[in-house]
């Protein structure tokens, strides 16, 4: 048995009872704490309640379909989502990814690959303790930004930022593959008490880009979910 300490909580939304269940097995065995749900509206009304780490979210519901549950999730909340459907159609999982998904696993499957799926995503998500570093100052593949001296780096050399694209780079990059919202972006970098909208958070990002396109940055970059907002994305190591 698997005697670990996890703090993180699992939200099952999945109407066939059997998948939730086996599912439910499998990560109370690595000590996670599981929260499952048959009805995805009664899961809606705990994530609003209770602090989730991942959902684990099926497509075909009653009620209301995954992909519906998973854009009113990423309207307010930026912890993984991982979906399972028994479509195979890439379109299908392009909409999924594109509405917030951060994986997407077609049924049948075996409950070992959701597992291994799912510590993936939460690895992706928390950074290695190399990598935070001390206070104020991010190192991550060829990238350099101090927060406290306002500098930003790639590959040693100083790119010049405005003070509010290099907190927008190190809000971003604090949370590496972590989804926000506009309206997580437009609190966190400007504050409840601004009065522009979403659009605000566009042009930054365009400006921000063209910037970055200066210099080589193939491991990392900011990438625009559509309809949701943008995350910086970090590639893994082959």
């Amino acid at each position: 048995m698997n005697m670990s300490c996890k703090s993180e909580t699992i939200v099952i939304v999945d109407d066939e009872q059997e998948i939730a269940d086996l599912l439910e097995v499998y990560l109370k065995n690595e000590s996670y704490v599981v929260r499952k749900f048959y009805n995805p509206l009664d899961a809606l009304a705990c994530i609003e309640k209770e602090p989730v780490s991942l959902v684990i979210l099926d497509v075909m519901m009653p009620e209301i379909d995954g992909f519906s549950l998973c854009q009113k999730i990423r309207q307010k909340h930026l912890f993984p989502i991982i979906m399972l459907t028994a479509k195979i159609a890439d379109i299908d999982k392009i909409q999924g990814l594109t509405l917030g998904a951060d994986d997407y696993i077609v049924k049948p499957f075996s409950p070992g690959e959701v597992m291994a799926r799912l510590r993936a995503v939460l690895r992706r998500i928390t950074p290695p303790e190399e990598q935070k570093q001390q206070e104020g100052v991010i190192r991550m593949k060829n990238l350099y930004i101090n927060l406290e001296e306002y500098t930003f780096k790639v590959d040693d050399k100083r790119i010049p930022l405005t003070k509010k694209e290099i907190e927008t780079m190190w809000t971003l990059a604090s949370h590496p593959n972590k989804v926000f919202t506009r309206d997580n972006l437009l609190d966190s970098l400007w504050g409840y008490d601004y009065y522009g909208d979403s659009r605000t958070v566009d042009s930054h990002i365009k400006r921000l880009r063209s910037k970055l396109d200066s210099v080589e940055h193939p491991d990392w970059g900011i990438k625009t979910i559509w309809g949701v907002g943008y995350k910086f994305e970090v590639k893994e190591a082959e």
